[in-house]
């Protein structure tokens, strides 16, 4: 989708498109300038089923950071549960069959949904605060990038809660995971595949990259990666050791800009009580 091919762009260096304007306030429904219901509603809308948790691998591009309207976005990357309140609205036939930021075709009678932050994909309950009705969607967007407003659902999302007709509505939006975890491996495979510590070959590639130490033994290098792993456990990405100058340095990365480059340096921070040095190789 158009508004959205930006943002994928952004995430996977590709694409070229941009994002619309808002429509101006009005009274009455608003949607995206160009946007609207279908041209036909589904008489069964109402019986659509919400979105069923299950346990998946976040995408490995659309949670990294971007920038859009100069504002940076940090992606929330762990499995702890979260509520927060706002304005909910929706977006629908202008964009529907293109690209979501997961890469799937956008569809406005699933119960999907965007959100600035969330983990892709992800799951979440959205509520109505006025009429206490409420959906769970399956996050694979990002957006809205309107200020004030924190989700924007599927059309089927948001007449499920009775949101459509208005355009928007005030809403509270809580985490929800997959209720049954999966098995564990026999004691012997596990113990097997507890014993294999991998450690990344890098390839070097364009970008800023965040070095968090540099050792002169692999082995020290490996150890401080494992303990640093441990303690970010908001990050999706893995902390790569890399042979550089004749020295082992643990990093993450790489970041196409500084300013994605700084907000993950921000958290690192916040978390290991230190700034990482941000280098070009």
């Amino acid at each position: 989708m158009k508004r959205l091919a930006v943002l994928l762009a952004a995430l996977v260096a590709a694409g070229c498109a941009t994002i619309p304007k808002e429509a101006p306030p009005k009274k009455g429904p608003s949607y995206y300038a160009d946007d609207g219901p279908p041209e036909s509603v589904p008489a069964n809308i109402d019986q659509i089923p919400d979105a069923v948790p299950r346990d998946e691998p976040y995408h490995r591009l659309a949670n990294k950071p971007y920038t859009v309207f100069g504002r940076t976005y940090v992606p929330v990357v762990n499995r702890e549960p979260t509520r927060e309140r706002g304005i909910a609205s929706w977006y629908g036939k202008k964009f529907q069959g293109q690209k979501t930021a997961s890469g799937e075709p956008y569809d406005m009678f699933a119960m999907t949904a965007a959100h600035p932050t969330l983990p892709i994909p992800s799951y979440a309950r959205v509520t109505n605060l006025k009429n206490g009705k409420s959906v769970i969607v399956r996050v694979n967007d990002r957006g809205p990038f309107h200020s004030g407003r924190i989700i924007d659902l599927s059309y089927a999302a948001a007449a499920r809660i009775g949101i459509a007709a208005a355009g928007s509505g005030p809403v509270e939006i809580a985490r929800v995971f997959a209720t049954a975890a999966p098995a564990s491996p026999p004691p012997a495979i596990a113990a097997a595949a507890a014993a294999v510590v991998e450690t990344p070959m890098v390839v070097e590639e364009r970008g800023l990259w965040l070095q968090l130490g540099a050792f002169s033994s692999r082995e020290s290098a490996e150890a401080f990666r494992d303990k640093a792993a441990r303690e970010l456990s908001w990050n999706n990405e893995p902390l790569e050791v890399a042979s550089v100058d004749g020295l082992f340095r643990v990093r993450l990365g790489p970041y196409r800009n500084r300013g994605e480059a700084d907000a993950i340096s921000d958290k690192v921070r916040e978390t290991l009580g230190f700034a990482p040095a941000v280098t070009r190789r």
